[in-house]
């Protein structure tokens, strides 16, 4: 089980990457982000989420290769249609997993 403490040392512990200030967490590399908190949407009022996390994923395919092949561990939402993220359950992945995601994000976008 992962956690937003883990997603920070992961993102921190690549090259070139810069926090932005945010409620939960948020990552970019070069300018581009590649792993940040989910902007959820309650009551009509925008909350972070710190225990699901956007990652970049570099094309349509592979996010539909992860949504079909893991539904339990990535999901997305209408706003990400056509849109190559996908949003990842923390709770449900473990550490070496989740380091190898985030390293893949950031790889695709530095």
């Amino acid at each position: 089980m992962a956690d937003e403490d883990d997603v920070r040392r992961i993102a921190l512990a690549l090259d070139d990457v810069e926090e932005i200030p945010s409620d939960g967490f948020d990552f970019r590399v070069g300018g581009r982000g590649f792993v940040w908190s989910y902007p959820d949407r309650e009551g009509g009022r925008r909350v972070i989420r710190t225990d699901i996390a956007v990652l970049f994923v570099g094309d349509e395919a592979e996010k539909q290769a992860l949504l079909l092949g893991e539904p339990d561990l990535f999901f997305t939402t209408p706003s990400y249609d056509g849109l190559a993220y996908v949003l990842v359950r923390l709770e449900r992945v473990d550490a070496a997993r989740l380091e190898e995601l985030v390293t893949d994000a950031w790889r695709m976008r530095a």
